[in-house]
């Protein structure tokens, strides 16, 4: 029963992070153009917008690898 429930967060969390990686901005696009961003806050550095982006997306990949462990712990 555990185990079906982490398997379920582990779900939720692989399709959250695959979506938040996706946001990210390639060359030249994103979250930073989709909220306005141009050419010349590319140039100026990280905007707030991306950086909360780096931000959850680190705590998501944190919450995939401790779910990764506990169903390995779990299955073995």
């Amino acid at each position: 029963m555990l185990t079906a429930g982490i398997v379920v967060i582990h779900i939720i969390v692989s399709l959250t992070l695959i979506f938040l990686i996706l946001l990210h901005s390639g060359r030249g696009g994103g979250v930073s153009d989709m909220f306005g961003g141009s050419v010349g806050s590319a140039a100026a550095g990280s905007t707030v917008a991306e950086k909360n982006l780096d931000r959850i997306t680190v705590t998501v990949a944190v919450l995939f690898a401790f779910t990764t462990v506990i169903l390995a712990l779990r299955i073995r």
